[in-house]
């Protein structure tokens, strides 16, 4: 058995898999976290990380009956074949969501540490950012100035004092 990959209606991936479930059959959605903005509050939910792509585990026969359950738009063909995703792919794509889980998302209004640099262990209010670069305000020198998100952590806990501990671990922006 392969895996093989289903496109499916929008945003109907999670009601798929649990459809899909149900007949029996071994899927994989590959999901992340996101921050979503409400008017009223700001929320980590779990999103796609393929839109609109279920992973599937089965004989190549089966895909014809796949297509029919709800939701299921079509089987994705590649050369005028099902297209075949190896195992080696599907680890790949597990071990990346795994270490990108430790990695903490860092947006608007966040306080962080600048870990290197002239302004190394310096903390400032995240004003914006664009997944790559972030505009932080430096309160205790009234300057706004811009920073690389791979140069800063974001502040999770105050220590005794004024220190405060950072977590020091990969960044990731939205």
């Amino acid at each position: 058995m392969c895996w093989y990959v289903l496109y499916t209606a929008a945003r109907a991936e999670k009601q798929v898999v649990a459809r899909l479930e149900r007949e029996g059959v071994e899927t994989y959605l590959p999901l992340h976290k996101s921050k979503r903005k409400w008017s009223d509050r700001v929320k980590v939910v779990e999103m796609p990380l393929f839109s609109s792509y279920v992973f599937v585990h089965c004989p190549e026969h089966r895909l014809y009956s796949l297509n029919l359950i709800a939701g299921v738009s079509r089987t994705v063909y590649y050369l005028g074949r099902p297209a075949k995703v190896r195992q080696e792919e599907i680890d790949s794509i597990r071990e990346f969501l795994r270490i990108a889980e430790n990695c903490e998302l860092i947006s608007q209004g966040d306080k962080v540490e600048i870990l290197c640099g002239s302004f190394e262990k310096r903390q400032g209010k995240v004003l914006w950012n664009d997944g790559k670069v972030a505009s932080l305000f430096l309160e205790e020198l009234g300057a706004k100035i811009c920073v690389e998100l791979s140069k800063v952590a974001k502040v999770s806990a105050v220590k005794s004092g004024d220190e405060a501990e950072t977590s020091k671990k990969g960044q990731r922006g939205r």
